[in-house]
């Protein structure tokens, strides 16, 4: 062991200790619902898990993924290309595609390997990209992969800068415009009818990362694109399985088959990870069949997003607006958001405080997040708890 390197980690560990910043894992011993059990706090209210319909514990879900498991094995213990891919892949992207109106798909064991995979495979010499400044980390690092392209960040939601980033880019190809459908930590979404109207006109190539508007979003559950009514008009849709789809893990790329094929061939993540585990597969395809049969999941949910959402108000704070899950509250300081989460925890609250650098400084937040299996009494005690806490801390009166 090299002692003084381990010092070094020791060193900036302690400086986050000592800010208020250090993070901790919690440990869960239930399985993800409106009320877990945790070992460092008893039972919990969950207000921070991206589980939007309830899926997670859902049992023809979980039924599902226990029946793969069983069929399947855990594994073909290497990669698609070298020793095969199981049916039930081929499957779950059909599946996919026809879920958001695409010709294709390719699942991936997580988002961040979609988006990572996605930019360098397209982006060569030649090539440009452009991205919101608030769109999510997998998307940041995703384009710094595509070191060949050239590269361009817009201002956050606006379309006279993205426009002007366009024009600079004429003569490139293809050019790709790429943006949250729902920006995690803002609970806002894109302006999708805008941007692909920008696209068409100077024949970009449209991306939205709809991770957090997949099962939220749209009348029936479809996303931010169904939302807008844009269904079939975003020529690249990346994804995940691990939120309001089932919420165990994986990710996905939907568009053309041409995208599609191009991506089996030379998108390393995909050429160079194992596939999607068979059960979680399983999973996430029944979780997708149990939302069609179930649109008044999505419903409820919104339901319970303006319920908290208007509770929230009532008792004098001022959550960012939005019509996503996502009803962030600001506070500020990074230790101040942490240490409020923390009170929260001890009043059975389970909710996550961020901070820098994941926002802004000065713009740490409280960030819930509701789910459609959330009921009024555990809203109520949670609305509670943050009247007490908000008290007590000095952000209410």
């Amino acid at each position: 062991m090299n002692s003084a390197f381990d010092a070094q980690l020791n060193k900036e560990l302690d400086a986050l200790k000592a800010a208020g910043t250090y993070k901790h894992l919690r440990h869960l011993t239930t399985p993800m619902a409106p009320e877990v059990h945790m070992e460092e706090a008893g039972d919990v209210i969950v207000l921070s898990s991206n589980n939007y319909l309830g899926l997670s514990d859902q049992q023809e879900v979980i039924d599902a993924g226990i029946e793969g498991l069983k069929k399947y094995g855990a594994g073909t213990a290497s990669v698609r290309f070298i020793c095969g891919t199981f049916d039930i892949h081929r499957t779950l992207e059909k599946r996919i595609a026809e879920f958001l109106g695409t010709e294709a798909s390719l699942t991936y064991v997580a988002c961040w390997n979609a988006n990572t995979g996605l930019f360098a495979t397209i982006c060569g010499e030649g090539s440009g990209i452009i991205s919101d400044e608030l769109n999510h980390a997998s998307i940041i690092d995703g384009v710094r992969l595509a070191s060949k392209a050239k590269r361009a960040v817009y201002k956050h939601g606006d379309m006279a800068d993205l426009e002007a980033k366009l024009k600079e880019m004429q003569g490139l190809s293809p050019v790709l415009v790429v943006t949250d459908g729902v920006f995690s930590m803002e609970g806002s979404i894109a302006k999708l009818p805008e941007i692909v109207a920008l696209c068409k006109k100077y024949n970009a190539v449209s991306v939205v990362d709809d991770s957090h508007g997949t099962g939220v979003m749209g009348k029936t559950g479809r996303g931010t694109i169904e939302h807008f009514g844009l269904t079939g008009q975003v020529d690249i849709i990346t994804g995940t399985l691990g939120k309001a789809l089932g919420g165990a893990a994986g990710g996905f790329v939907a568009g053309s088959e041409a995208l599609i094929d191009m991506l089996i061939q030379r998108s390393r993540p995909q050429l160079f990870s194992n596939a999607l585990p068979a059960t979680v597969a399983c999973s996430s395809l029944e979780a997708i069949d149990y939302l069609d049969k179930h649109p008044q999941l999505v419903d409820r949910l919104r339901q319970n997003i303006a319920y908290f959402r208007d509770g929230l108000k009532r008792l004098g704070f001022k959550p960012l607006d939005g019509p996503s899950a996502i009803v962030p509250i600001i506070v500020g300081d990074t230790a101040f958001a942490i240490s409020m989460s923390d009170k929260l925890l001890k009043r059975g609250i389970f909710v996550t405080g961020f901070g820098f650098p994941v926002v802004p400084e000065g713009t740490a937040r409280i960030r819930t997040q509701l789910s459609a299996k959330l009921t009024k009494d555990e809203m109520d005690r949670a609305l509670a708890a943050f009247g007490a806490v908000g008290k007590e801390v000095g952000l209410l009166t």
